[in-house]
């Protein structure tokens, strides 16, 4: 009987598997120093590369053009010069951080004599299946390399040119110096199929990592037989109280909404609190409006937007949605309880901020969330890895098991039980 496609989609990503999985126990043997060096030798070769990147992605931007895709996600997908330099500086940052392998989290002496650690060693093979970001295709090769993995990608047909590029760059680098390329593998060839192929890879992939939009994620957590993070979708809340000083107000609300609008962490609703709307909306709406943004305001809000913005009615769609583009959802609420019930019931758990100058009023709403991330008097665009210091992150985990917030190294580690005993038997 004549394959199918997903017949050879299955056998190709499974070689591509175990490959990598004798790849990565090439790697559990080498000390960090020489990670290091791979690590190093992969940012040199990416600036060595960058025309060639460049020119890659400007293929995929024209491609996006054409096909409609929105100015959020173009810049999402965008890399130049400066962008392809910013990523080799991430990586060189990734190598100077501490290696995870090896820490010993805990250590005691039982009773019986014998002694027992447990320390952090690498997952094994780790698969990513995201969309649109080249960068992620060296955050995640380098992440998973640095905590002793490998790394199975699987970048999506918007960035297929650029992710093709870099992920030959990294190859050649990871074999020049001495160590096989194999470390780092893409599966993007085998197109949906193979994605599916990769997320039922049990027993060649240890993890499965989804970074993209709420329908891929949650095709991801659906179809895997592979235990999978669940990272991303950022349905973010920026909360103005009434106790709010202003002046830190509006450029927190600027900063989390349009300093760079097709990220996961930017606002998508501003809740004001209804003592403060009068004096803080007029200004707020209006500096919005005349940054582009499109306002999908209640009735309450709608009363202060300024008659030349676009604005438009709030739907309940709007409460739930993840523009990834200069759009914002505004409504008033009546207290902070108020605006708690609504995140509540809409948030995806990603982070939310509050903007007030009482301290009972933020330890309530702090401690009322149910989110990774948390932020006070700060704008939500600090829910990153870089920023919270550590390094390139393989995503952001919206979920509660092994890994919540931005994930950096130790989320690519597990651990192991060593017990250390003379002759004793139970």
């Amino acid at each position: 009987m004549a394959q199918t496609s997903s017949d050879v989609a299955r056998e190709g990503v499974e070689r591509v598997a175990r490959r990598a999985k004798s790849a990565a126990r090439v790697l559990r043997q080498c000390g960090t120093a020489q990670k290091n060096s791979v690590l190093n030798a992969i940012a040199d070769a990416l600036e060595m590369n960058t025309d060639v990147i460049v020119s890659a992605n400007a293929r995929d931007l024209a491609a996006g053009r054409t096909a409609g895709t929105s100015a959020g996600l173009l810049d999402r997908l965008m890399l130049d010069g400066e962008r392809v330099r910013s990523i080799a500086n991430a990586v060189r940052n990734v190598a100077a951080l501490p290696d995870p392998v090896g820490n010993v989290v805990r250590g005691s002496t039982l009773p019986n004599g014998m002694s027992l650690i447990e320390k952090r060693v690498p997952m094994g093979v780790v698969g990513m299946i995201y969309e649109s970001r080249p960068n992620v295709t060296v955050d995640a090769a380098v992440l998973a390399l640095k905590s002793g993995n490998a790394a199975i990608l699987r970048g999506g047909r918007a960035a297929a040119e650029s992710n093709k590029e870099i992920v030959r760059v990294i190859r050649e680098a990871i074999e020049s110096q001495g160590l096989p390329a194999d470390l780092v593998a893409s599966v993007d060839e085998f197109g949906r199929e193979g994605s599916v192929a990769l997320m039922r890879a049990r027993g060649l992939v240890d993890l499965v990592i989804p970074r993209g939009g709420a329908g891929l994620i949650q095709t991801v957590v659906r179809e895997a037989t592979v235990p999978v993070i669940e990272t991303g979708v950022g349905n973010v809340h920026v909360y103005v109280d009434e106790a709010a000083d202003v002046a830190k107000a509006l450029p927190i609300v600027m900063n989390a909404k349009t300093q760079r609008v097709g990220v996961c962490n930017a606002a998508e609703t501003l809740l004001v609190h209804e003592k403060i709307a009068p004096s803080f909306l007029p200004a707020m709406l209006d500096a919005l409006s005349t940054a582009g943004v499109v306002l999908h305001a209640d009735a309450a809000s709608k009363a202060f937007a300024p008659a030349s913005g676009n604005v438009v009615d709030a739907t309940e769609t709007d409460w739930e949605t993840e523009y990834l583009a200069l759009e914002l959802a505004v409504k008033v609420v009546a207290d902070v309880d108020d605006a708690i019930e609504h995140i509540l019931r809409y948030t995806s758990g990603h982070t939310e901020a509050i903007v007030s100058e009482n301290y009972s009023t933020i330890r309530h709403f702090v401690d009322s969330m149910d989110s990774a991330v948390v932020a006070v008097n700060a704008s939500t665009r600090f829910t990153d890895g870089g920023e919270f210091g550590l390094g390139a992150e393989i995503g952001i985990s919206t979920q509660k098991l092994h890994a919540r917030g931005p994930m950096g190294l130790e989320a690519l580690t597990t651990t192991t039980w060593i017990l250390q005993g003379d002759g004793n038997v139970r």
